[in-house]
């Protein structure tokens, strides 16, 4: 039982080691395969060592990068009482709290956005998103279990991926002033939903034209 524990130890220490690596390396050798052999070297292990840790390469990493910057988000909002807030500037706080959380990875993180902008990693990047969306929804004290649980996560995990996108582009005041002006749709998701304006796939369709647009350089669309 102590070996079985010492061993999980290990590896979720060495996977936090390698993904230390793989920020200094990935702004100058991409969210690749490589870039993960790299990293796994100057660590001092074998090939196979890292490709036990992390068998899907950089699809492994990305997962704990984003996992890492919510656990972040969430010790910077430690000392904020949600129950004080009002449900929109909870929500607020919570957003900007996410970006912040990754801000000191900026150079990994275009990389990281990138990567997941290509066709085949769209899927894992709305279920990052997803996570994210629900970490902070549940922060915020939300416990609806009926479909509302998920519209509302829904339309904050295409906030956050906008939000990101607008960030990297054009900055943090521009990325908040985005939330800002996206929170109503937060608010007003059962509106939406009544006028028929959600359909549970818009929030990835929306995801994937904002990292398209910023893939390619250009500003996303409001």
């Amino acid at each position: 039982m102590t070996e079985a524990a010492d061993a999980q130890g290990w590896a979720e220490t060495t996977e936090q080691k390698l993904l230390d690596e793989a920020l200094k390396l990935s702004p100058a050798h991409g969210w690749t395969r490589l870039m993960v052999k790299h990293a796994g070297k100057r660590l001092g292990l074998t090939e196979g060592e890292t490709e036990l840790l992390l068998p899907n390469g950089p699809a492994d990493l990305a997962a704990l990068l984003s996992r890492r910057h919510d656990q972040r988000a969430l010790a910077m909002l430690a000392d904020v009482d949600p129950a004080s807030l009002k449900i929109r500037e909870r929500i607020r706080r919570a957003c900007e709290a996410r970006l912040d959380a990754a801000s000191t990875d900026e150079p990994a993180l275009r990389r990281w956005l990138g990567w997941l902008s290509l066709p085949q990693n769209l899927h894992l990047g709305g279920k990052l998103a997803w996570e994210s969306a629900d970490v902070l929804w549940r922060w915020a004290g939300d416990v609806a279990t009926d479909e509302n649980h998920y519209s509302k996560r829904a339309i904050l995990a295409g906030i956050l991926t906008g939000a990101f996108a607008i960030r990297l582009s054009s900055g943090r005041k521009a990325a908040l002033q985005f939330v800002d002006r996206r929170i109503e749709n937060v608010m007003a998701y059962e509106k939406w939903k009544a006028t028929g304006g959600f359909k549970p796939g818009d929030w990835l369709t929306q995801a994937a034209g904002t990292l398209s647009r910023m893939r390619y350089g250009r500003q996303p669309a409001e």
